[in-house]
């Protein structure tokens, strides 16, 4: 009887095995190509949501997921979400957002999206991650923030089955020529113009 039990404890667990690496087979044949590029910029409202959608589905799959966010200092309630994801994407903020509304970003701005692209630029070289989203580069860019040349040579190092995705408007044409893939939001209408607020759940 005692050997019986040990034999279906073992085939339980070579069956758990077979399905764990079917599904690791699976996760390979739809992830394991090249790496893609893209860009979600424009005047219109939605490229950071975008990301943050495919930062859930990634994690969903089982893939690990690196978000840096850019010229921003605060979590907003889609952190919240995010957290509770497994496996739990790692998330860190590159800036203070206070001069946003307040005119140029100074010495310390320009330190903290730096120290972020090179946070960047190693979560792509370890290997350790999937899918990396850098929130609001494209804007750390046109501010002056960073140097386009800084930001093209991630792309040269990183490991070909790391997709990057870049966010924010305003994106430059020189890295506009290395995406896979551009979505450009166009704003037809928004109800900021009507002196709506930010509201917690939809914009926080």
């Amino acid at each position: 009887m005692r050997i019986m039990k040990t034999k279906a404890r073992r085939a339980r667990k070579s069956l758990a095995l077979s399905l764990s690496s079917r599904a690791n087979a699976r996760r390979c044949q739809r992830f394991c190509w090249r790496g893609m590029v893209q860009v979600y910029t424009g005047e219109g409202k939605g490229k950071t949501t975008a990301a943050m959608g495919l930062a859930m589905r990634a994690a969903g799959a089982g893939f690990k997921v690196w978000i840096g966010h850019f010229m921003k200092g605060r979590r907003t309630s889609e952190h919240r979400s995010l957290a509770r994801l497994r496996p739990r994407p790692t998330v860190k903020f590159f800036g203070s957002g206070r001069w946003l509304c307040s005119g140029k970003p100074d010495a310390a701005e320009r330190n903290l999206a730096k120290r972020g692209l090179e946070a960047a630029r190693r979560a792509i070289i370890s290997g350790g991650f999937q899918v990396v989203i850098l929130d609001e580069i494209n804007c750390a860019l046109a501010y002056g923030l960073l140097r386009i040349d800084d930001v093209l040579a991630i792309f040269r190092d990183r490991p070909q089955e790391v997709e990057i995705v870049l966010t924010g408007r305003g994106a430059p044409p020189r890295l506009l020529a290395h995406a896979d893939l551009i979505t450009e939001m166009r704003e037809v209408r928004h109800y900021f113009r009507r002196g709506v607020k930010s509201r917690l759940g939809v914009e926080e």
